[in-house]
């Protein structure tokens, strides 16, 4: 398994089922927490009632995430606090920082926590808990097979992409997704295993869930020339939004975090607390409870006026990044859509009453922004081609879809540093698209790769012109002193502990070994 190409692949397809079946599984949470909470199976399209509790009318939406948050919050808190947030973020960091090791319980929790989130009105969407759960999956059976750093994480990409193909019914879109997101890396020996398992992830998922792309829409073309330019203006906006989003994400969980730090009460205790909040903002405007499909699909075929495309365009960023805020558990990916969506299908529609025979369906626009904002947040714009093509079915706009994607991608790029999963990261003090041998020496510490000498340790009695390590220095200080100590004719130096004793010695040998045997 560990040293044969047909092994790899053995571990590829078995992680692929795993992941398909988990994806059908989570699936199956949401529709059942989703029913439990609000007596529906997905997003209303106005106020309602739940059928079991007609007594509360439509207030019941503002209990429905407090009850949701008094359950995930304490699961989360006590058995994997990794499954809080979007997800994508926490996968990335395994695979730059962690070798690939992520534990195995966040599979469970995540799955738990998602769906209780999304079930209780969260306006999250389901693709972060996946690529979460299949990313965990295949990170705990590659340590189970013993595999080497590199295969493993390998094996978290392929879990990644077997979740988004089997639960969005995308393998081409899992695999760029993971190739493009999460292992930063197209070299053909990864992409063949990840190609695999996302087959066989979808396999499974269409087996189950069925064949049909997640919108239903009209076919859509260009009939003018004129238009591309059109659909390049909606690139540049889509970028403008796609930055805008990011921004207000985590300027509300900056917002949060503050606030329920001056409370003083317990972690475990804030999305109840939060979901109150939450709840008053669903019971305003119910369209944002869940993830939102429905509501996506009725803007894209042109069922709400312009005014209150931009109110939907707002409310999901904010409903979006108050989820999250208060602890909630879900991803971005589907909130970045639906923002795309009323953003085109506003765009198309003053356009259209404007010009309504040089525009073209207002439709069309909704769908490429639909990809436009998603590249504008995440930067990701192969991976946002090949996702809207395998979500809607949908090639014949697919020139202009590019171009916008293109556009909004570059727009983002000049307005910002980070993507709306490299910016949690960063926050952390951790940067993803550092040299992955770089990262490694920030990372680790000297003393976990000194030779240490008898324990009490001996006096430093000749340190080299007061070039000299502390334990707890990273490796990246050792390479710097050791570039200092060159310079006096040596290539090794002590480390001290606060009494001055060398408790240990490291040289360029250890830090050699540090790079190709990573943690």
């Amino acid at each position: 398994m560990r040293s044969t190409e047909s092994g790899l692949l053995t571990l590829a397809v078995v992680i692929g089922v795993g992941a398909g079946l988990g994806a059908v599984v989570f699936r199956w949470l949401v529709v059942t927490f989703t029913r439990l909470f609000s007596g529906h199976d997905d997003t209303p399209l106005g106020h309602t009632t739940h059928p079991w509790f007609p007594w509360l009318g439509p207030f019941f939406v503002v209990l429905a995430p407090v009850v949701a948050g008094l359950l995930y919050g304490p699961l989360v808190h006590r058995f994997a606090r990794e499954a809080r947030g979007h997800g994508v973020p926490e996968v990335m960091d395994a695979v730059a920082r962690r070798g690939g090791r992520i534990k195995p319980q966040v599979a469970l929790v995540k799955a738990l926590a998602s769906a209780l989130t999304i079930g209780g009105g969260g306006s999250v969407g389901r693709e972060g808990p996946i690529v979460q759960i299949g990313a965990a999956l295949g990170s705990t059976l590659g340590r189970f097979a013993r595999l080497d750093t590199e295969r493993l994480r390998v094996l978290v990409a392929c879990g990644a992409a077997g979740g988004i193909a089997a639960t969005f019914n995308a393998p081409l879109a899992g695999v760029f997704f993971a190739m493009e997101l999460i292992l930063s890396d197209f070299a053909a020996r990864s992409f063949g295993m990840v190609v695999l398992s996302s087959v066989t992830a979808s396999v499974i998922g269409r087996s189950v869930l069925g064949d049909e792309p997640f919108l239903s829409l009209p076919e859509f073309s260009v009939d003018h020339v004129g238009q591309y330019g059109l659909y390049a203006v909606l690139g540049v906006l889509a970028g403008l939004v796609g930055v805008a989003f990011v921004r207000v994400l985590y300027g509300v969980e900056d917002a949060c975090d503050a606030a329920w730090g001056r409370t003083g009460w317990p972690e475990w205790l804030r999305p109840a607390v939060g979901g109150l909040a939450l709840g008053l903002l669903l019971l305003a405007i119910p369209q944002m409870y869940g993830v939102g499909y429905p509501v996506l699909a009725a803007g894209v075929a042109g069922q709400y006026a312009v005014g209150f495309l931009v109110v939907l365009l707002l409310a999901k960023a904010v409903a979006t990044s108050l989820t999250i805020g208060i602890g909630g558990s879900g991803g971005v990916f589907a909130p970045s859509l639906f923002v795309g969506a009323m953003l085109g299908a506003a765009f198309g529609q003053t356009v259209h009453a404007a010009s309504p025979g040089l525009a073209g369906p207002a439709g069309a626009y909704a769908l490429v922004g639909m990809g436009a904002v998603f590249a504008g947040a995440a930067r990701a714009p192969i991976t946002a081609v090949v996702i809207l093509f395998e979500l809607t079915g949908e090639y014949s706009i697919i020139l202009p879809m590019m171009v916008s994607i293109v556009l909004a991608t570059g727009v983002s790029k000049l307005l910002s540093h980070d993507t709306v999963y490299t910016a949690k990261l960063r926050r952390r003090g951790v940067d993803v698209d550092e040299p992955r041998a770089v990262a490694t020496l920030r990372d680790r510490l000297v003393t976990e790769v000194m030779d240490p000498v008898p324990a009490g340790g001996v006096p430093d009695a000749d340190p080299v012109d007061g070039v000299r390590l502390r334990p707890d220095d990273h490796l990246a200080d050792a390479l710097e002193a050791l570039v200092r100590a060159e310079e006096h004719g040596t290539d090794v130096l002590p480390v001290v502990d606060d009494d001055d004793r060398v408790v240990g010695v490291v040289g360029h040998r250890h830090l050699v070994l540090a790079l190709t045997a990573p943690r």
